[in-house]
């Protein structure tokens, strides 16, 4: 694995240099400088989850086969394609939130030389992945199902991110507006086909397959992204704050999270009460008063018993579909987040 990462991290560095020298723009070493440390600082950053994912599923549709060094080096180049993706929505999602910290460092625009430079950045980022489609993958037959897949793709984030923006304006905090159908819509819209699909589909693409025959699959990886989701929501409020990264804050943003969400459900009249004086507010007492109804209603319980039969629900999905190499793909997926603390 150590081996394929540095792998993985050397296409970076090609893919960079080839956009640095694009011959449709005429740099100046001012401008290519700008760009270098733009991507240096927003792209390779991550986990590198959803890069690598093209790369394994994509050995494991070829039935573990030995992959050449062109295979290696595609798979990788739409990896780091879904990795730039990710950077671009980072970058405005930041500005957006009003962000103070990304990765453990300042996000981009908190840069003093940066402010609003950034919605720019952000634009070439998003820019930069049909030039990189454009140089390596012209010549393939599915070269035109890639273009359509990230456009869709990127569409249906974008929508996500509005939904969420929107449900929650602020001098708007109102949550009876809140429900599982407004958190899952959110959420598979949002980060499920981005953090999920998109990898598998890059994946399939390349291994000759066409996507609209792979529908069930799409929806398997969707509702595993729902599951992440709802994971990760749980973690900000129960999780170690040491293992996660960060400290959570979903309570104090008002974020339409899974726990609020099902504490709605779950609450009588007196408790619902509770939540809305206190939700939304970022003074510690009230936070401390919102994470006391929760353990009251055992939300720890709850989610323990939706992530087992989450679990069960998705590995026999998994396990009745028809290809051994897409329930392989399917499985390492699951594996990487069941249970997970981070």
């Amino acid at each position: 694995m150590a081996d394929l990462r540095s792998k993985f991290m050397n296409v970076y560095s090609v893919l960079k240099s080839e956009l640095l020298e694009d011959p449709a723009f005429e740099f100046t070493d001012t401008s290519r400088q700008w760009v270098e440390q733009m991507l240096d600082y927003n792209v390779p950053g991550g986990k590198l989850n959803r890069g690598l994912s093209v790369i394994d599923s994509y050995q494991l549709l070829q039935h573990g086969r030995k992959l050449t060094e062109d295979e290696i080096f595609l798979a990788s180049a739409l990896g780091w394609c879904i990795e730039w993706l990710q950077a671009f929505f980072l970058v405005l999602d930041d500005m957006m939130d009003g962000s103070h910290t990304r990765r453990g460092q300042p996000c981009w625009f908190r840069l003093p030389k940066v402010g609003l430079i950034a919605a720019n950045d952000g634009v070439l980022l998003r820019n930069h992945i049909p030039r990189i489609l454009k140089k390596h993958f012209r010549q393939k037959p599915y070269y035109v199902d890639l273009l359509d897949l990230f456009n869709e793709v990127e569409f249906q984030t974008a929508s996500g991110q509005m939904i969420d923006l929107i449900t929650t304006i602020d001098g708007e905090k109102d949550l009876s507006k809140y429900s599982l159908a407004i958190h899952r819509r959110i959420v598979q819209y949002k980060t499920a086909y981005y953090s999920f699909y998109l990898s598998v589909a890059c994946a399939l693409l390349m291994s000759g397959e066409e996507l609209d025959k792979h529908v069930d699959v799409k929806n398997l990886l969707i509702d595993m992204g729902i599951y992440f989701q709802v994971q990760d929501d749980y973690l900000d409020c129960f999780g170690d704050p040491e293992t996660i990264g960060k400290i959570g804050t979903d309570i104090e943003d008002f974020k339409c999270s899974w726990l609020v969400v099902k504490a709605l459900e779950l609450s009588n009249e007196e408790q619902k009460k509770t939540l809305h004086e206190n939700y939304g507010n970022p003074d510690p007492a009230k936070v401390a008063k919102v994470k006391a109804l929760y353990k009251e209603l055992d939300l720890q319980g709850v989610f323990a018993e939706y992530e087992r039969l989450s679990y069960e629900k998705l590995m026999s999905s998994i396990e009745a579909h028809p290809s051994k190499a897409v329930q392989e793909v399917l499985k390492s997926f699951l594996g990487k987040i069941y249970k997970r603390l981070k």
